[in-house]
């Protein structure tokens, strides 16, 4: 039987994007934290002033599978899936959100999705990954305050590896370009703000201007990195050690530019309207220690730092699909937000609660909104943010895996990395290959790295015919599918374990009676290919791939 028989009459029973239509939402116990009951006003709001009605409440194995890969990074396992399924406590998914929040799973999650951010996924040279995603490591599981988090990459120095968030500012200072990437970098990834063009001129549709970039580029100057290099006895050449940054002297506190008009100008150290008082002697100053005092204090008088925002911004974007602003990293005057007064009363509370990150997340994943379906109808069918529409978050937007969703799900889905009793350092030897085959296949033309599935031929291909998915359905001990079969039980249980381990839930009448008429059709003695054939065909279907 042809898998892809199989994949297209699981698409065609796949009730991923199929439209709801006047369905009662589901009651379920809410949280009772002020701060969520407030983002559930706000939110209310704005479906009552633009006159739509929100979707019902996600299923238990729709919401459960959403919340597991936003937080954790990977779906839920079978067993996982079917005793929330059976747990009957109205107030189930506010414990789980908690049991989620202190799950290590949520601190290898974070902190690969941070070092991401700050270094890319495919390392520069002379940076170090594990030092950098070893610091990200002590940041979550600790819950260090962000602004605290933010100081320390902004002002980092010393070793690579010693001091791992100097990573950030190695990877920024590839091309010896007097700190602009680094400048434009800052303020996209930790202030919300795209000022990178404004080096050349003025930007053409917000307030930055051609001064304020060269005014904060300042702040940098004095940082340069060091790289170290050591006599190899082996081969007696002398090869890379490690790496580090300093603060250079001999900078005078002021940076030379040229304006459009070709005239040139002076740009001190200013942060919006708060100047450095420099010294007779600058080298006595640390410049990115000034930076850091200004960044954790509001530019606005009465609101959040960008810090703040930026952050909040980003976090409701990664569990949303979309933040208030698009991008995340875009905000201000020209880019009004979604929904302007909960951005700002959300980014407060955040600041009030000692810009607690595992606190932000919970209010957000507690949240009426977070908790709707994806499935939407003719009563919200116009919040289509993917069409150009402002978002309301009436219904929850389907999201493309990330490359290591994708991976630690297949994993989780299946004990691929235990098939054949690999022993560790084998198995994190084929994770880190086969996470450098996604990296490749993810690139663009422009040689960009994208992050999620896109459905591209090369990606399509990879888990059609990948090494992980080959290893995923195979029948070696320690496998997923090794166990299922050899384990007691009747096929249509197995079947309903089969779609648990994948989809997060049960097949419907439809899907069985289905399956059921085309594994029919496998030669006899050929029961084996065709359980194969089929967990192949839910590993590639569309519901396995989006986030929803």
């Amino acid at each position: 039987m042809s898998r892809w028989r199989l994949v297209l009459t699981i698409a065609a029973c796949s009730t991923l994007l199929s439209p709801v239509f006047g369905q009662d939402r589901t009651r379920i116990g809410g949280d009772r934290d002020p701060v969520v009951l407030k983002i559930n006003e706000f939110i209310a709001q704005g479906w009552s002033d633009n006159e739509v009605k929100a979707s019902e409440v996600a299923t238990d194995e729709e919401w459960l599978r959403r919340v597991y890969l936003d937080i954790v990074g990977h779906i839920p396992s079978a067993e996982q899936a079917l005793a929330f399924i059976k747990d009957e406590d109205e107030q189930k998914r506010t414990k789980l959100v908690d049991k989620l929040l202190a799950d290590p799973a949520y601190v290898r999650n974070m902190s690969t999705i941070w070092t991401n951010n700050c270094i890319g996924r495919g390392t520069p040279r002379r940076v170090s990954r594990t030092g950098m995603s070893k610091f990200f490591r002590e940041v979550f599981a600790r819950n260090r305050p962000w602004k605290d988090v933010v100081v320390d990459i902004i002002t980092a120095e010393g070793h690579f590896e010693k001091n791992g968030e100097v990573n950030y500012i190695l990877a920024q200072m590839q091309n010896n370009d007097e700190a602009v990437q680094l400048t434009a970098k800052t303020a996209q990834l930790f202030m919300g703000i795209q000022v990178q063009c404004t080096q050349c001129h003025n930007h053409p549709f917000n307030d930055w201007k051609q001064d304020q970039f060269w005014q904060l580029n300042t702040f940098f100057r004095q940082t340069a990195k060091v790289d170290h290099r050591r006599f190899d006895e082996n081969t007696g050449r002398r090869v890379d050690d490690y790496s580090e940054v300093i603060n250079r002297g001999g900078f005078d506190g002021k940076v030379n530019f040229e304006k459009r008009s070709g005239l040139m100008q002076v740009a001190y150290p200013i942060y919006f309207d708060r100047e450095v008082e420099l010294g007779k002697y600058v080298d006595d100053m640390n410049l990115r220690e000034e930076l850091a005092k200004f960044l954790v204090q509001p530019e606005v008088e009465g609101g959040a730092p960008l810090i703040a925002k930026s952050m909040v911004n980003r976090t409701w974007g990664h569990l949303f699909g979309y933040g208030f602003t698009r991008p995340v990293d875009d905000m201000g005057p020209h880019n009004a937000a979604s929904h302007p007064e909960l951005f700002e009363y959300l980014s407060l509370q955040f600041v009030e609660s000692g810009y607690d990150v595992k606190k932000l997340i919970r209010w957000i994943a507690n949240s009426d909104a977070y908790k709707l379906t994806s499935k939407f109808g003719e009563t919200n069918e116009i919040d289509n943010p993917a069409a150009g529409e402002t978002p309301l978050f009436s219904h929850m937007y389907i999201k493309s895996m990330q490359a290591e969703q994708l991976y630690n799900s297949l994993i989780v889905a299946t004990n691929a990395h235990k098939a054949g009793k690999v022993d560790y350092d084998a198995a994190e030897r084929r994770r880190n290959r086969w996470m450098q085959q996604f990296v490749t296949a993810f690139g663009t033309d422009e040689n960009d790295e994208q992050t999620t599935f896109n459905g591209t031929i090369p990606q399509a291909l990879m888990m059609m015919n990948g090494e992980l998915v080959e290893d995923a359905v195979n029948l070696q001990s320690g496998s997923f599918l090794h166990s299922l079969l050899s384990g007691r039980g009747k096929a249509a249980e197995k079947v309903n374990t089969l779609y648990l381990a994948a989809l997060t839930r049960k097949p419907s009448r439809m899907e069985i009676n289905r399956v059921n008429k085309l594994v029919r059709g496998y030669p006899r003695g050929a029961e084996a290919a065709a359980w194969q054939d089929l967990f192949w065909a839910l590993l590639n279907s569309n519901e396995f791939i989006f986030v929803h």
